[in-house]
């Protein structure tokens, strides 16, 4: 039996900040190793409609990152600094090439529930409510739950 597992993406009324809550079977230490191991971190951001590849992953406190995915001859680059980097928890900044501007500070938390399950919750803290509206309008719910189930099937597969 499969069950297909709900990302909840919420924006706060209150602060410009995204939300995103998705629980996982997989431990938290094979949702760890997904966001900071270069090569399976590609093969699972994003719609799969794209191609990425990681031009630079220093996935420590103070290293940096930066990845380009592409579809039919379009590119577009995503780069980043890690300020920290520990099992539970990774924060970094995330910033989308084509609005050098519009930097993010992300926090991920790897919340353990037992029986071999975690939750994933990120939050992307943004400058202006302007610069949420304009992630929440830009796709990235496609881009996310896509991500989101290749992430689940490499985890289900063991390639996670």
């Amino acid at each position: 039996m499969s069950t297909i597992a709900e990302t909840r993406i919420e924006a706060d009324p209150n602060v410009p900040i995204i939300r995103i809550v998705r629980e996982f079977a997989g431990t938290p230490e094979q949702l760890f190793r997904a966001h900071t191991d270069p090569e399976l971190f590609a093969r699972w951001i994003g719609p799969s409609s794209l191609r990425t590849r990681i031009e630079e992953w220093d996935a420590r406190s103070g290293g940096s990152w930066r990845f380009v995915s592409s579809r039919d001859g379009e590119e577009y680059a995503f780069r980043g600094c890690f300020h920290e980097v520990r099992p539970d928890r990774i924060v970094q900044t995330f910033t989308y090439e084509g609005d050098p501007d519009g930097v993010a500070l992300e926090t991920l938390w790897f919340e353990d529930l037992g029986n071999g399950r975690t939750r994933l919750r990120t939050q992307s803290l943004v400058d202006s409510f302007e610069g949420r509206d304009a992630w929440l309008r830009s796709g990235m719910e496609v881009g996310v739950n896509e991500g989101y189930t290749k992430l689940e099937e490499m985890l289900a597969d063991g390639t996670a």
